[in-house]
């Protein structure tokens, strides 16, 4: 039997894979197959258990409690990501990040690569990787009209983004994934991967800068005006940001789960978004006579524009891992693998490059079912680094990547051949900088 449900893992994650090529949205087979895999456990009364951290073992369950455990452990980031993603595009319906154009003022090529790549760094570990690449691409199609050129800082960006995603518990899915599975701490995270994280940005656009395409001044731009900038834009954006930042904050101080934190945090910022617009509305209201009004509120219409096909594909890819983790699958090949490969930190690197290849969201969802070290052990945060810049090396190796890649329309085997030995590099020199600093510094 379990030939045939790991069989039924394969083929779900290979048409997740084969996204474009099959032309199916991943949710479908995301669903599919947790919904399968489940059903032949209930079906077959095939034994699940629940891994016991402290001592290492397997403990006997029933399959409508561990599903529950699943469950509630994945609505957690789901209902995390809901509010993030919220605040976002009630940051973009004020046209806040219209602001952070204002920061940049040279023509330098070299310089704009490190202003760009210093904000999708920063922006990454406040708004999210994925929403970074979004905002910086969208500004620097405004800063520069070429699109030859363009396309370089673009894959700059995305190694940017996802390097400063790693360190930070809300700045990549599967960062905040280890995070609300108490894999690891905020402070504890931050401590081991800030200075890896800024190696291996640093580390592809220090080699970057000596490149013909970085030499040189850009013309001038396309576009000198952003369109209209709502007065409460700015404002806006720093409620927003520092309302996300504040979610580790109020963690620590309650610990409650970090959902209840982003909860409070959407809930001041859509008060003063809808004080701030004109419109009094009931935003809860589902009649027709208010939907011609539906868009004059901001959080209505920022609502209206969440992406429910990524959150449905969490809730199968995470549940569909999470019925091999049950079933104790996971637990022994990462026994297996341990006695294969002695060096974990081999193992970790190769699931780095591995997330290249494959969606890090399951990855990491396996890689926690793999392991039972204890919270904040160095295991939990290298995996979170090699997961979050490892997909650096292929342009569909990432959410950011994806995202860039649609954007400017960038061709696979041109970002293979310019890019990836860059994002190699930068992985290779964050993972020396972090083993070193874990054997002989922390």
């Amino acid at each position: 039997m379990e030939i045939t449900l790991t069989s039924i893992f394969a083929l779900g994650y290979l048409a997740i894979t084969l996204e474009h090529s099959l032309k199916v949205d991943k949710l479908i087979p995301a669903l599919a197959m947790m919904s399968i895999l489940w059903a032949l456990i209930s079906i077959f009364h095939l034994p699940v258990f629940e891994v016991d951290t402290l001592i290492r073992e397997l403990k006997p369950s029933h399959v409508d409690e561990i599903l529950l455990h699943h469950l509630g452990k994945t609505a957690e980031i789901i209902i995390f990501l809901l509010g993030a993603m919220t605040i976002v595009e009630i940051i973009d319906y004020f046209n806040g990040f219209a602001t952070i154009k204002n920061f940049i003022k040279t023509k330098s090529k070299k310089g704009l690569l490190v202003i760009f790549s210093l904000l999708a760094f920063i922006l990454s570990a406040i708004i999210d990787n994925l929403t970074a690449t979004i905002v910086l691409i969208t500004i620097l199609q405004k800063v520069i009209k070429e699109r030859n050129t363009r396309i370089w800082f673009a894959g700059l960006i995305v190694i940017a983004a996802n390097s400063g995603g790693a360190w930070s518990p809300i700045g990549d899915v599967t960062t905040t994934m280890l995070w609300i599975g108490n894999k690891v701490s905020t402070i504890q995270l931050m401590k081991h991967l800030l200075i890896p994280s800024l190696v291996c940005m640093i580390v592809p656009v220090l080699l970057a800068t000596t490149l013909p395409a970085f030499k040189g001044n850009i013309a001038d731009s396309l576009d000198e005006k952003d369109g209209d900038i709502h007065k409460y834009g700015a404002p806006m954006l720093y409620l927003g940001l520092s309302a996300i930042v504040f979610v580790p904050v109020f963690k620590t101080l309650t610990h409650l789960p970090p959902y209840v934190g982003m909860m409070l945090s959407l809930a001041v910022v859509a008060t003063f978004a809808e004080y701030f617009s004109s419109a009094k509305i009931n935003i809860t209201s589902i009649d027709i006579e208010h939907e011609e009004h539906s868009s004059h509120s901001p959080v209505h219409s920022s609502l209206s524009k969440i992406e429910l096909p990524s959150i449905l594909f969490f809730l199968g890819i995470l549940l569909a891992v999470a019925a091999l983790e049950s079933l104790g699958m996971l637990f022994e090949f990462a026994g297996s693998l341990n006695a294969a490969i002695p060096n974990s930190d081999i193992v970790v690197m190769l699931l780095g490059m591995g997330s290249a290849v494959i969606d890090n969201v399951p990855l990491v969802a396996a890689s926690m079912g793999m392991f039972s070290e204890m919270m904040d052990h160095p295991l939990w945060h290298f995996i979170a680094f090699s997961a979050g810049t490892g997909g650096s090396m292929l342009i569909i190796g990432s959410a950011a990547g994806v995202v860039a890649m649609g954007m400017e329309r960038i061709d696979f085997f041109w970002y293979l051949k310019k890019i990836s030995w860059l994002a190699l590099a930068g992985f290779i020199a964050g993972s020396v900088t972090f083993i070193l600093m874990r054997d002989f510094i922390l």
